[in-house]
């Protein structure tokens, strides 16, 4: 289910996904993000997981309890020099559950609702939309990087077999964009599994192209999707013509939400959904 932008003279699709559920409005990757994202209508969750110690699938953005936005069991601030001390790979789901990251206020987020709440599993998202009879995709980014392998993360092989595992036994593998920034972990996506779509994340120090080039796979990702700064008309027109869709992240103001849709990119990933439905008169 794709929404048509009813201004555009051309019938035009946009792909509208909720980042981290709405974080703009609901504590992020929380199962209140997801609801309220889903009652804004949006097509696709956007979210991010990791792993526990016992092998859950967790959402969460940080493979740690971020001081920024959780505190710890006691309900006590985590002090910043703790900020990777709570490592969600060395502690078992129920450990995990025992941390509020839903009442902290968000400095870059005034208008998010504070609740009570904690990280949920990947199949509590799937229990939610099941529970809603919703039809919304999912936009799911392996948190990796290299640094990370056997310390916050498992390493790419075990990682990707982890969640393609969780996605099957939940049986939403047909619903899913698998995305990340490292390359090893898109690598074993096609590998283990060849016809899931990936993204290709691109950050905003890196080149869109030579991102792709490094990527190495037999089949080319069908998403590219970059930090939105980095695209002008023609680098999408450019990518759009090498069959690739564009995603771009984090888009939040309308003026740049009607810039890219003008542009004609497939989707865009908002912190606001809301905001992106005023844009399309929704």
């Amino acid at each position: 289910m794709l929404l048509v932008v009813s201004c555009n003279p051309e019938v035009k699709q946009i792909d509208i996904q909720g980042h981290r559920g709405c974080r703009g409005l609901m504590p992020e990757n929380t199962i209140p993000a997801f609801e309220k994202a889903i009652e804004l209508g949006v097509t696709t969750l956007e979210l991010d997981i990791a792993i526990s110690k016992d092998n859950k699938v967790v959402v969460t953005h940080e493979p740690y309890m971020n001081p920024l936005i959780c505190r710890d069991a006691k309900g006590e601030v985590i002090p910043d020099s703790l900020e990777t001390h709570y490592n969600l790979y060395k502690m078992n789901y129920n450990e995990i559950k025992q941390f509020d990251c839903g009442l902290k206020n968000h400095p870059r987020f005034p208008e998010q609702q504070k609740i009570k709440t904690f990280k949920p599993l990947l199949s509590d998202v799937f229990d939610l939309v099941k529970r809603k009879n919703s039809d919304v995709k999912f936009n799911i980014e392996i948190k990796s990087e290299q640094d990370y392998y056997n310390i916050f993360t498992p390493e790419p092989k075990t990682y990707v077999a982890l969640v393609l595992n969780e996605l099957k036994r939940n049986d939403m593998l047909s619903r899913v964009i698998l995305q990340s920034f490292d390359i090893k972990i898109l690598r074993q996506i096609r590998k283990q599994s060849p016809k899931t779509e990936i993204a290709l994340l691109v950050d905003e120090h890196e080149e869109i192209w030579d991102k792709i080039s490094k990527l190495d796979i037999v089949k080319s990702p069908e998403i590219i999707s970059p930090y939105y700064k980095l695209l002008d008309e023609k680098k999408v027109r450019n990518l759009k013509a090498e069959n690739f869709k564009v995603i771009p992240w984090t888009i939040n103001e309308e003026k740049d939400m009607e810039q890219m849709i003008k542009w004609k990119v497939d989707g865009i990933i908002t912190d606001y959904p809301n905001r992106l439905n005023n844009v399309l008169k929704l």
